[in-house]
């Protein structure tokens, strides 16, 4: 009975790992393929990275995530910042399984905490895009103005605080800002 259910659990952590499938971000301050390169290099130390393609034309990076592992938002923006460089743009591919989404509420998703903002409310299934809009992921201008669309703090300081209390979060503190 014990190998059953520890069987049942792995196999659950491994479905809310493998939710998360791709990255795609844009960096600002490009102004080579030595640029492209450098960032290139950083982003390949991640452990749950599985393979890189950068476009220098854009400025931007389609990553592939491994299906097995945690996957780390801030690990991406700061190996890009470790690389002299910043974030201006980032999308995350992601797996949705009747997942029910509103403006301005908490979702626990393979281990993150989502923050919803400027959506409708509706039911998420299958892949969907979502847009990373903490700070240091988008431009001030972007971020300002998804950030005045909700009177909660935490989208201040992407931490979860007083006004996060909904049932629906991990026990993670950090909180991420998305829309879709």
């Amino acid at each position: 009975m014990k190998k059953l259910l520890v069987g049942i659990v792995l196999l659950f952590s491994l479905q809310v790992n493998a939710q998360f499938k791709q990255v795609t971000l844009q960096a600002s301050g490009l102004t080579c393929a030595m640029c492209s390169n450098a960032i290139n290099k950083a982003l390949s130390k991640l452990s749950f990275i599985e393979n890189i393609r950068s476009n220098i034309k854009e400025s931007s990076f389609s990553i592939a995530l491994k299906e097995d592992q945690q996957v780390d938002f801030d690990a991406i923006r700061k190996a890009v910042e470790g690389a002299g460089f910043s974030v201006a743009n980032m999308k995350v591919k992601a797996n949705f399984d009747n997942v029910s989404v509103k403006n301005d509420a908490h979702v626990a998703m393979a281990g993150k905490n989502l923050h919803f903002l400027n959506v409708k409310q509706q039911v998420l299934n299958g892949e969907q895009t979502l847009q990373v809009v903490d700070k240091k992921f988008v431009s001030d201008k972007e971020y300002k103005k998804h950030a005045a669309s909700t009177k909660m703090e935490c989208v201040k300081t992407g931490v979860m605080a007083n006004c996060c209390t909904a049932k629906s979060v991990s026990g993670n503190n950090r909180v991420y800002h998305v829309t879709i």
